[in-house]
């Protein structure tokens, strides 16, 4: 877990450095307002450090499409309209089947990974099965 977790640290801060800043300065002085920017990341520079922290490659949309709507034919509860979010998860379940070789334990982090709100504590084994081998097929079949 505490690979997976400096894994979404590095994620984030990649997010945030194709994102832009600016610093405004509220005071009364006739100086133009400072303003940052980060330095832009190539989609094959992101897609380097995915593949380097064990992510899949970012789904194209159709794929995405595909993988959240198999998850809704499971239970419309897993994704609870939150897209983006059951993506994240994927990726962290894609990273789970690299990270554990053992199915049993692969099952167990993807049931504790994949709660929701009326689901806090995972949505059961059974169901842990359906998310892993969703996520499997449609994220990260290379795995």
């Amino acid at each position: 877990m505490k690979r997976t977790a400096t894994a979404a640290v590095l994620l984030a801060a990649l997010a945030t450095l194709t994102a832009c800043s600016s610093d405004s300065d509220d005071s009364t002085d006739a100086a133009p307002a400072k303003t940052s920017q980060a330095p832009e990341v190539s989609e094959a520079d992101k897609a380097k450090i995915r593949e380097n922290l064990g992510y899949p490659p970012e789904p194209d949309a159709a794929t995405a499409a595909a993988f959240v709507k198999a998850l809704n034919a499971v239970d419309s509860d897993i994704v609870h309209g939150k897209d983006e979010k059951a993506l994240s998860r994927g990726a962290d379940t894609c990273r789970a089947i690299k990270d554990y070789p053992e199915r049993a334990k692969q099952v167990d982090v993807t049931n504790k990974r994949w709660s929701s709100p009326t689901h806090p504590e995972g949505h059961g084994l059974a169901t842990a099965e359906k998310i892993l081998d969703t996520t499997h097929k449609h994220l990260c079949p290379d795995f």
